[in-house]
């Protein structure tokens, strides 16, 4: 029995389209048609099948960078029904177990890189991530049994978000939320199965696996996957894999824009750059215009979408600091802060409805609840100013989240983790500018004792149990924290500090 709607796009394609290039993984060289994809799927999915008896609604958790492997998995999952969870390699030991523990997956696939980050326990367990591109023959049906029915509102990821709690939620992404995402992206930049792009978004991000890896694989395309950012391999792999759409963060096309190889470099097949997670700088604009590589700025999220803006390349300039407009099929609308709707020329809080929204968190009913209002809009937490054309400015954003070099920092998140550091009474984090990663963090401490204060050691604590791109890269100690009237922290004084 077939899934219903359909949602094995890589059985499609193998069919369509077999000898047509997929996959390429660029360290390795190694490569996937849409038959060989299809085939080494159906046979992993064999082998979840009889040795691990996964269903559908089990989780399979992946650590790893961007490979070949994790496409395959995804495949199998298009199959059979159980839910990634892709978890991400940056952060430490104890953050990776939280989400281990959480999520309580069935399996673990783990690039040997990364095995050093598990606890016991989870490295007893975990399986090589290198072995799904070989699995046990003898252990293997001939054909994968697809018996069980995969509706869109059925979750293929668990994607986990940093949070305002100081503890990271797990978004349901849904089959639907792919497939209109992918709609979404294919009407507004125009993806066919003749597109290529090179994907250096990580693979725990939602921007790594639906920003243009669904939708490419979606509409039979072609993607080279990188493990890592480089901007002189990534200047030169845009003219050499004929890329003709790339998705960057700001901070990875201003240095792109530094190689001495920026000056000469043609790219003739290269017709847009889409850019997310914070406002590019309109010199980097022009820098690339220069080469006739128009950019289009957009706005997205790990609960909707995420492919919710664009703003058309010709209005780059016109309207600098723009998102945009919402794409095709976006339902949303501006809120006051008062809750009543506002129309064009208002400002107020963005909000969602529709098959791109998430059904929830995982186990988190509360945060779900507080997540939608009373009539079931999602709230981004963005205010936004509509302008009297239409196009969308984001004003602020509502929870303090601030972004570094691309990844989404949350300051409660941070600040729970510096507060079990034994000399530390209060603390509060907030963003400030950085030239080269556009945001980092500025911490502000109370301490026991002044005299007594390591900083050398507080920064090897930091490292220890967060992230590096979490770690504040300066700090500055304080006699007390501003509180508001209601005893809250009072961050806008803060920001007024620095």
């Amino acid at each position: 029995m077939q899934t219903e709607p359909h949602v094995d796009w890589c059985a499609k394609w193998a069919l369509y389209s077999p000898d047509q290039m997929a996959l390429k993984e660029f360290e390795s060289g190694k490569t996937l048609t849409y038959s060989q994809w299809n085939h080494h799927s159906n046979e992993l999915a064999s082998l979840l099948q009889t040795q691990y008896k996964i269903n559908k609604g089990d989780r399979i958790a992946i650590l790893s960078e961007n490979c070949l492997e994790n496409l395959i998995l995804f495949a199998a999952a298009c199959k059979l029904g159980f839910i990634l969870v892709p978890l991400n390699y940056r952060l430490s030991s104890s953050e990776i177990e939280y989400l281990l523990n959480d999520s309580s997956p069935s399996l673990l696939y783990v690039e040997s890189k990364f095995r050093e980050l598990l606890n016991e326990d989870w490295r007893q367990k975990s399986i090589p991530l290198e072995s799904v591109t070989n699995p046990a023959k003898n252990q293997l049906t001939p054909n994968v049994r697809v018996d069980t029915i995969i509706s869109h509102s059925d979750p293929v990821f668990i994607l986990y978000t940093s949070g305002t709690t100081g503890y990271p939620k797990g978004a349901l992404y849904t089959y639907g939320m792919m497939f209109w995402n992918s709609l979404n992206t294919s009407l507004r930049l125009n993806i066919t199965s003749q597109s290529r792009t090179i994907n250096v978004m990580p693979p725990f991000h939602t921007g790594g696996w639906n920003v243009f890896t669904t939708p490419f694989l979606h509409h039979g395309a072609y993607t080279c996957l990188l493990k890592k950012f480089d901007a002189k391999t990534v200047l030169e792999l845009l003219k050499t894999e004929k890329v003709t759409l790339f998705m960057g963060v700001p901070t990875m096309l201003k240095m792109m824009t530094e190689q001495d190889e920026f000056n000469e470099i043609i790219l003739p097949d290269l017709e847009n750059i889409i850019v997310g997670g914070e406002p590019l700088p309109i010199p980097v604009i022009e820098k690339w215009a220069e080469k006739n590589v128009m950019i289009r700025q957009g706005y997205g999220m790990t609960e909707v979408g995420p492919n919710l803006t664009s703003l058309h390349d010709r209005d780059a300039l016109r309207k600098k600091g723009s998102i945009g407009f919402p794409n095709f099929y976006v339902d949303w609308r501006i809120v006051s802060q008062d809750t009543s709707e506002n129309q064009s020329g208002n400002t107020g809080e963005l909000q969602f409805k529709g098959p791109i929204v998430t059904p929830g968190y995982w186990n988190q009913a509360r945060a779900t609840r507080n997540a939608f209002t009373e009539d079931g809009w999602f709230r981004s937490g963005d205010i936004i100013h509509q302008d009297e054309e239409g196009y969308f400015f984001v004003v602020d954003r509502i929870k303090n989240m601030f972004i570094s070099g691309g990844e989404n920092v949350y300051p409660a998140e941070v600040e729970r983790v510096i507060l079990q550091y034994p000399e530390i009474t209060e603390v509060i984090v907030t963003g400030i500018p950085d030239a080269k990663w556009g945001e980092v963090g500025k911490a502000f401490l109370v301490l026991r004792n002044k005299d007594s204060f390591n900083e050398k050691h507080f920064y090897e604590f930091c490292r220890k149990k967060m992230a590096a791109y979490k770690v504040p890269k300066s700090i500055c100690l304080v006699d007390s924290i501003p509180k508001n009237d209601t005893g809250k922290v009072d961050r806008k004084m803060v920001k007024s500090w620095i």
